[in-house]
């Protein structure tokens, strides 16, 4: 099982702190360095210094670490237009030397739209937009070097597009979905996924949700064993209960919650649970949200103490 970081900086971070726990987790051995596309904070943290973009986040990154994948958990589909979105991604793509990995959903979280001036249409809507921004984005990617990309749909229309630049990786980067839509979501993933996350869900919804991934990519005639399966689960593990008590209190939760809702106690604590969800569910991957990037040896003590043990 694979172990990557995940981080939220709309919470308060500057793109040092997020170069420092990239750097961290490279250095400890971790799969990749995620983070949330957010440009606003959420509950009663005050967010400063203030949001920062990720593809801007990632560009600066690409030229500062040389090993770690780098991805997003998720682009939202509502900030940018498709076209210039894929033009970003293959730049940072053949930045990083062919390290991007690209999650992308539809948007949901409608204050930091008002919050900055953009457009938060219905969900129909904004699925409908998702859905054709995905068939845009990979379409331009795969387009063969000399051909040209057109695209006619309800809310875009690309005409004789050079589809340039391209990813360095081929066809393309990685794409990743997640989420827990019954019809829509898994279908989407069936067609587009390299992965599929579930992120910050019970046991018994992931098992309901990736027999959905299965069941639509049966029927499209695809191996469910082609997308990859990962969780997103907080986390907050400690060599013994003082630490875990103080790593909590440090984020504003309580253990034994956490202990329900996330990965938290102890390494072996933290293995047993990670071994329940492996068996129940099959995933290949997990993302450990870490909340207080000031806590670098967290970062570090869960390399030496729970990813040996994992196998």
């Amino acid at each position: 099982m694979e172990l990557r970081i995940f981080t939220e900086p709309q919470q308060g971070a500057s793109y040092d702190d997020l170069l420092r726990v990239a750097r961290t987790a490279e250095d400890a051995g971790y799969g990749a360095f995620f983070r949330s596309d957010h440009y606003l904070k959420m509950g009663s943290v005050s967010g400063l210094p203030g949001p920062t973009d990720p593809w801007i986040t990632f560009a600066g990154l690409a030229r500062e670490t040389s090993t770690i994948r780098l991805g997003t958990l998720m682009t939202a589909a509502t900030f940018r237009y498709p076209g210039p979105l894929a033009i970003s991604v293959a730049q940072v793509d053949q930045m990083s030397g062919g390290r991007v990995e690209f999650g992308f959903g539809a948007g949901w979280y409608a204050d930091e739209h008002t919050a900055y001036g953009i457009p938060f249409p219905s969900v129909t809507e904004r699925f409908e937009r998702y859905e054709e921004q995905l068939a845009i984005i990979t379409g331009l990617w795969e387009t063969p070097a000399g051909d040209t990309f057109s695209f006619s749909g309800e809310h875009y229309e690309l005409t004789d597009s050079p589809a340039l630049p391209k990813p360095l990786q081929s066809p393309r980067p990685p794409v990743l979905i997640g989420g827990v839509g019954a019809r829509r979501t898994p279908a989407l993933a069936a067609r587009y996924a390299n992965e599929f996350n579930l992120p910050f869900q019970s046991i018994e919804t992931a098992e309901t949700q990736f027999a959905r991934i299965d069941a639509a990519c049966s029927e499209i005639g695809r191996d469910p064993s082609e997308i990859t399966r990962s969780a997103a689960l907080v986390a907050c593990i400690g060599r013994t209960d003082a630490d875990v008590a103080r790593r909590a209190s440090a984020i504003g939760r309580e253990v034994e919650e956490l202990k329900e809702n996330g990965l938290a106690g102890t390494p072996d604590e933290v293995v047993e649970r990670l071994s329940v969800w492996r068996e129940r569910t099959g995933i290949q991957r997990v993302y450990l949200q870490v909340l207080d990037l000031s806590d670098l040896d967290h970062i570090t003590e869960i390399a030496s103490d729970v990813m040996p043990k994992l196998g």
